[in-house]
């Protein structure tokens, strides 16, 4: 069976197979090689993550494990709690605890699988106040940057602590002099330039752990291996 990547996480994750998204790319890149799977839920925080995951990944006796899971929370936990997408707060120290629980349940789950926490991404106020996904009663913005970037602190931080990779996206976005036009299209949601960051990203990451199609057996021989003379000569072993 072909080993598989997932990707778990909220909307940033949900729409990453759309055109050009960075999941769609990935599994480009690890064609033949690994499924990629996607387990995106737009909207959900972390304490809401904890609660589906049992069902997101249920324990299947034989399966096979996988060989990475990307773990891309926080922009909703990081929405103010006295603006309008209150209901979708988490405070920054449960939040931390949140994402130990979840990687702690993987490692449970899967010893051997490789785990990769991203952090949320910068926020662009103005965009969001443009793009409210609700009514919005109040002219300012359910999230702010210096709130995302809080909590993209505490990613890193639990990366730490559990001895697993990290990519801040927070902090390599901004490094970019136009970041918020040029990688958010509406504050908070991925451009495709904004997904190709992401991509690009999340394949050194992997390559640093020894996670590439260069590493990977290919599913079935190439086109190129088959004997023209004999080209059933592969499928009959």
């Amino acid at each position: 069976m072909r080993p598989k990547i997932y990707l778990f996480g909220d909307s940033i994750t949900e729409f990453s197979f759309d055109e050009g998204g960075w999941g769609a790319s990935l599994a480009n890149h690890f064609a033949r090689t690994v499924d990629v799977v996607l387990r995106g839920y737009g909207g959900y925080n972390t304490r809401w993550a904890l609660q589906v995951l049992e069902k997101v990944f249920p324990r299947v006796e034989g399966g096979g494990e996988p060989l990475a899971v990307t773990v891309f929370f926080g922009a909703n936990d990081a929405c103010l709690p006295d603006r309008y997408a209150a209901f979708q707060h988490v405070p920054l120290h449960e939040y931390k605890h949140n994402l130990h629980s979840i990687v702690s349940f993987l490692k449970k789950q899967w010893p051997k699988t490789q785990i990769l926490l991203i952090t949320p991404p910068p926020i662009g106020e103005n965009g969001r106040l443009r793009n409210p996904y609700s009514e919005n009663p109040v002219t300012q913005p359910e999230r702010t940057n210096e709130a995302a970037g809080a909590y993209a602190k505490a990613c890193v931080a639990v990366a730490e602590e559990c001895g697993i990779p990290v990519l801040d996206l927070w902090t390599k976005m901004q490094q970019f002099p136009d970041w918020e036009n040029a990688y958010l299209r509406d504050g908070l949601h991925l451009t495709p330039s904004g997904n190709r960051l992401v991509f690009e990203e999340l394949v050194v990451k992997l390559r640093d752990e020894g996670l590439s199609p260069e590493n990977l057996p290919v599913d079935l021989p190439l086109f190129t291996e088959i004997d023209v003379d004999d080209p059933l000569k592969f499928f009959n072993k």
